[in-house]
């Protein structure tokens, strides 16, 4: 994750890159509340569920550039397909979203060949739902009947302290988090993924929130439903709102 720094709050949108030291030294100590909040744009899945696609984009704080990354995951070994990810920024304020996501989209477009198939949203998380903290999710597999679902699966998140990539206590004067997820469904319970470190793409996350659960149409079970997480790395501003794909089946 690159930052930003500004020599004073006239001055922000004027400047390109500086390093996170120079952040601190004009007064970034802890974190503030006006960070940049990333949009989600669920692209689908390839016809046999193997790959899942999403899109995150938004204008980044203190440099007001707009950037879009396209992630393609591989469902079966939970990492990234070939190609990607994607992450684009324009260092033009006369760019538009409009233009980082559509080179974003011209980058992945061998990775996207193969993403055919929609993706169906199971559960959704709103940001502006009251539960702020968002770290318990009750779902299930749709039915024909409105409202009615044919299993049902409880989602818990928990965040805890972990060691990072990045120097976080320094920057931030805040340990950063990692996550764990654990499923509860009719087959019982068990652990979906639990962070030893913090990865350096990551950032330095001081929360996470559960967004939804989306799964390839008419799928008949958990085994490439995707849990989609919101998570707060700090940034110039405040902390800033991405997201991570996590396969429930696996």
């Amino acid at each position: 994750m690159k930052r930003f720094a500004a020599v004073a709050a006239s001055a922000r949108r004027a400047i390109a890159r500086a390093s996170v030291a120079a952040a601190l030294t004009v007064g970034f100590a802890g974190i503030a509340c006006a960070g940049d909040r990333a949009l989600l744009d669920v692209i689908g899945y390839s016809p046999d569920a193997r790959y899942f696609a999403f899109e995150e984009f938004g204008i980044q704080d203190g440099s007001g550039f707009p950037y879009a990354n396209v992630y393609v995951i591989d469902v079966e070994t939970d990492g990234w397909a070939p190609g990607t990810p994607v992450r684009v920024r324009i260092e033009d304020e006369a760019a538009g979203l409009a233009d980082a996501r559509r080179e974003a989209r011209t980058e992945a477009k061998a990775a996207l060949t193969a993403i055919e198939a929609p993706a169906d949203v199971w559960a959704l998380v709103g940001d502006g739902e009251m539960d702020a903290e968002a770290k318990t999710l009750d779902f299930g597999r749709p039915s024909y009947e409105r409202g009615a679902v044919i299993e049902s699966y409880r989602l818990d998140l928990e965040t805890f302290e972990a060691p990072a990539g990045e120097p976080c206590q320094d920057w931030f004067e805040q340990a950063p988090l990692g996550y764990a997820l654990t499923l509860a469904g009719p087959d019982g319970e068990r652990l979906v993924h639990r962070d030893e470190r913090v990865p350096r793409s990551r950032g330095c996350p001081f929360d996470y929130r559960i967004h939804a659960i989306v799964a390839p149409m008419d799928a008949p079970d958990l085994e490439a439903v995707i849990a989609i997480l919101s998570v707060y790395p700090g940034g110039f501003e405040g902390p800033d709102r991405r997201f991570l794909a996590v396969p429930l089946g696996h």
